[in-house]
């Protein structure tokens, strides 16, 4: 693996709006329709829905943020969005490296002498970051803490080889951001302000939710109902800790959509971010990113959900060779907290893209499912079924 995990292709489009434009009446007509009883079905209070479309943003609102308060979904309201935050991991990771702070190949026992006699030390940034580590778990121990950490990766015997086999992992891709902020010399919640946050205006979005928003911080309610919001834990900014705003969200995917738009770092680590690195069954992975075949197939993106995937460790390959890079062009990112459930779908040559954020946990494949009936009635030509 280690031979061509750094040559992924560059998935450099140009944004051509290839849609025709539709009537607002007729856009928000055509996502009410779906979105209502899909809120029903699955007893969500609150969701946004944010679509890209013909170099167009829109952005829906329903429901309420908090049942208690009864108040409505609106622009300013905050969602918890999990595992989404990990594309911003990512593309932080990939702006320090072009600007020659970090580099992806450096080994974790070049920056954690602790580790430099256990296995993982010899694993490199980047096969953290890319879950391919030997079988990092998905989630600490509960014992474990910002002080005792070290304990549980000095202890930790791979279960497969380092570089040969996926397995989806917080313990992984969140020590790759604490190293690579350890690198630079500043704590991660800055740099990821300085690199990202604040470069794509995204004024909405935050690791720790200032005072003067917690009014706007809806209130999350798990499978069974019960009110929630994320706890703190090891690597909760570097993994799943971001809140931010359908407009914020939406934002975020149309830079990744048009990196164009930016210059220098920026440009370059948001088109890395959504490049491969390698082939896991029908997924592509990128830096936080998750990839796909253009035009996108609906089993594709429900395959790269599946429990069974992401649950278990797969071996991976290099990206097909025979490939064409741009057909390597689906993004696409789940993301779930206890109380709240986020998904993010895009197609850069397009110029397609859409978000869903709701505050209720619920499945994964029903947010693919939602996004698929919005979009197919959009943009059919996104989908290729």
């Amino acid at each position: 693996m280690r031979n061509y995990l750094h040559t992924a292709a560059l998935l450099i489009g140009i944004v051509l709006p290839v849609v025709p434009a539709a009537s607002e009446e007729d856009l928000r007509s055509t996502v009410d329709t779906i979105v209502k009883p899909v809120m029903a079905e699955h007893q969500i209070p609150g969701l946004s829905v944010g679509i890209l479309l013909a170099d167009q943003r829109h952005v829906y609102h329903y429901g309420v943020s908090s049942r208690e308060t009864a108040s409505p979904v609106d622009d300013a309201t905050l969602f918890e969005i999990g595992s989404l935050s990990k594309p911003f991991t990512g593309i932080l990771l990939a702006r320090l490296q072009a600007e020659g702070s970090v580099s992806l190949l450096t080994q974790v026992k070049e920056l954690l002498p602790e580790l430099s006699q256990s296995p993982l030390g010899a694993a490199s940034l980047l096969e953290l970051h890319t879950y391919v580590a030997g079988g990092l778990p998905l989630q600490f121990p509960a014992e474990i803490n910002e002080q005792n950490f070290l304990s549980f990766y000095k202890s930790f015997i791979p279960t497969t080889e380092i570089g040969t086999s996926r397995l989806y992992s917080n313990t992984s891709i969140g020590l790759s951001g604490y190293l690579a902020a350890k690198i630079v010399g500043a704590p991660f919640a800055s740099l990821l302000d300085k690199k990202v946050i604040e470069p794509l205006n995204l004024s909405d979005t935050f690791l720790s939710v200032p005072k003067d928003r917690i009014r706007s911080y809806a209130q999350g309610y798990t499978s069974s109902n019960a009110p929630v919001r994320v706890n703190p834990g090891v690597f909760d900014d570097e993994a799943y800790g971001i809140k931010t705003t359908a407009a914020d969200l939406l934002g975020f995917v149309e830079a990744s959509v048009n990196p164009n738009r930016f210059e220098g770092s920026l440009k370059a680590a948001l088109i890395a971010a959504r490049s491969p690195v390698y082939q896991v069954r029908r997924m592509y992975q990128g830096l936080g990113w998750e990839l796909y075949r253009a035009p996108a197939r609906r089993a594709d993106l429900l395959q790269g959900v599946d429990p069974e995937f992401v649950l278990n460790a797969n071996d991976i390959d290099p990206p097909s060779l025979h490939v064409p890079a741009e057909m390597v062009a689906t993004v696409s990112k789940t993301g779930s907290t206890g109380g709240f459930g986020a998904y993010a779908l895009f197609q850069p040559k397009r110029g397609t893209g859409i978000v869903i954020l709701a505050n209720r946990f619920w499945p994964n494949s029903a947010r693919i499912e939602t996004a698929y009936s919005i979009l197919e009635k959009l943009d059919p030509g996104f989908f290729d079924d």
